[in-house]
């Protein structure tokens, strides 16, 4: 480094400790912080008014990656195509994910369930009330297998006060009170829907005791994604994921699950261990997957819905080891577009 670019450097030292000073007198006062969060209010506000950037295609975005076991935000997977949002099961803390990474929830236009376990379902009050006050023009539909009408009866029951003093505070304009309760509509396998070009397609995978349980294929303008929910690898699912450009599908580790298995058992705790005795029975292993995909001819193969979550780098490592080397391991927040007219895709991480 130049002799006099070394002293440059030296003399502007004492102005950079002077302005970190400055800023952290400034912030610990009264009008420093209101003045900084008015800035910063402003400049959030100005960005969240902004119309969505408009993206001709597919695009998956994952707002839970996690299951029942804990570490992230139970399952989600929110699918836009073209002007319409539709939400793939709602977890608990899924619509939290959807609200801070700045997804639009006004237009959505309906939630389809895979299942009725809980994981897949607790979320839908949040989204239902997130989605209301976010300008969603008509009552969310819930449309999933047979049990979804008490589920979201259900709901609808437990949340009529809270529907009642949000109208009363806020003003039936703003909230208006008709949109606020959710409908539900029971499926079956086969396209259930059909929207300016977008076909939704239900079909039967195998979660064994949960019956009937379905995963859900999108296509979209020459391009596709498959939403696979909680179940093994079928013949049913390999059909239903052919082709298909994205398979965004359950995972499950063999390894950790046996590790916690043994563990639980040598310390004791055989109500934990019969639970992971139980779980790989009805979830995907991850050394299963690379050959669905392969038979499939999916373009990418991703990752979510994790038994267990990846906490740590070596759980992730023993997730990769098993898992084909081109597969991608989710996360909260992450997005895929598909443009239409291409076959490339783009992993966009948060």
């Amino acid at each position: 480094m130049p002799k006099s670019l070394r002293i440059s450097l030296y003399a502007l030292a004492p102005l950079a400790v002077l302005t970190v000073a400055v800023a952290i007198y400034v912030l610990g006062t009264r009008h420093g912080q209101d003045l900084a969060f008015r800035n910063a209010a402003q400049a959030i506000f100005a960005n969240a008014i902004q119309p969505p950037r408009p993206f001709d295609g597919l695009r998956a975005f994952v707002c839970g990656s996690g299951s029942p076991l804990p570490g992230r935000a139970q399952a989600c997977i929110a699918i836009t195509a073209g002007e319409s949002l539709y939400v793939v099961d709602v977890g608990g803390g899924s619509p939290g994910m959807l609200q801070a990474y700045g997804e639009s929830l006004a237009p959505l236009k309906a939630v389809l369930i895979t299942h009725n376990h809980s994981d897949h379902i607790t979320g839908l009050p949040d989204l239902n009330l997130a989605s209301w006050v976010g300008g969603r023009s008509a009552p969310l539909t819930v449309m999933g297998p047979s049990g979804i009408e008490a589920v979201v009866d259900g709901f609808n029951l437990a949340f009529s006060p809270d529907r009642g003093f949000r109208t009363t505070h806020h003003g039936a304009d703003m909230l208006v009170p008709e949109v606020g309760p959710m409908r539900w509509l029971v499926i079956e396998p086969g396209v259930v829907i059909e929207d300016d070009g977008l076909a939704i397609t239900a079909f039967l995978v195998d979660h064994t005791p949960v019956e009937p349980a379905f995963g859900y294929r999108f296509d979209y303008r020459g391009r596709s994604v498959v939403v696979s929910g909680d179940t093994i690898v079928t013949p049913g699912l390999e059909a239903a994921a052919k082709g298909a450009d994205l398979l965004i599908q359950d995972v499950l580790s063999r390894r950790i699950i046996n590790a916690l298995e043994e563990a639980a058992t040598a310390a004791g705790a055989l109500r934990q261990a019969k639970i992971m005795k139980d779980v790989p029975e009805y979830h995907a292993g991850a050394a299963d997957l690379g050959g669905l995909a392969e038979r499939a001819g999916v373009g990418t193969l991703a990752v979510y819905h994790y038994v267990p979550p990846p906490t740590n780098y070596l759980m992730e490592r023993m997730y990769r080891t098993d898992l084909a080397s081109d597969a991608v391991l989710t996360e909260d927040g992450m997005a895929f577009e598909l443009p239409a007219g291409s076959t490339t895709t783009k992993v966009l991480y948060p």
